[in-house]
């Protein structure tokens, strides 16, 4: 069964973001994102599905995706004009915040990116 969407106008900022805020359920919407629709069983391998089921859960209640019965399984897809119209940019902001981040070449044990190297910190003697 599957529970209540929120409305257009009960979609609230601090609940996108606390769902948004757990890298899995990130992405989820990456995915939903580039991909669109999806069955709930093909956008993530090796998740066990009690897990996804939550997390499912965690994204329509925030008023992230829409959860529809296909057949044996749901149809997952995001409220992209829904989130538009709530908060205008937010959306592909944080997508895109979120590829830069997953692309990023920063290495902790790079020496060059650590203060403890000395690199480009100017030091008092």
């Amino acid at each position: 069964m599957i529970g209540v969407h929120p409305e257009r106008h009960q979609i609230r900022l601090e609940n996108v973001l606390s769902a948004l805020g757990n890298p899995l359920r990130l992405e989820i919407v990456r995915v939903l994102a580039a991909e669109g629709q999806q069955a709930c069983g093909s956008i993530l391998d090796g998740i066990p599905k009690t897990t996804l089921t939550r997390h499912w859960k965690v994204l329509r209640d925030s008023g992230i995706i829409w959860q529809r019965p296909y057949g044996r399984e749901n149809l997952l897809s995001l409220r992209t004009d829904d989130l538009e119209a709530r908060f205008p940019g937010l959306l592909p902001t944080l997508l895109d915040a979120a590829e830069r981040n997953a692309n990023s070449t920063y290495s902790e044990s790079d020496p060059a990116n650590t203060a403890s190297s000395g690199g480009n910190i100017a030091r008092e003697s």
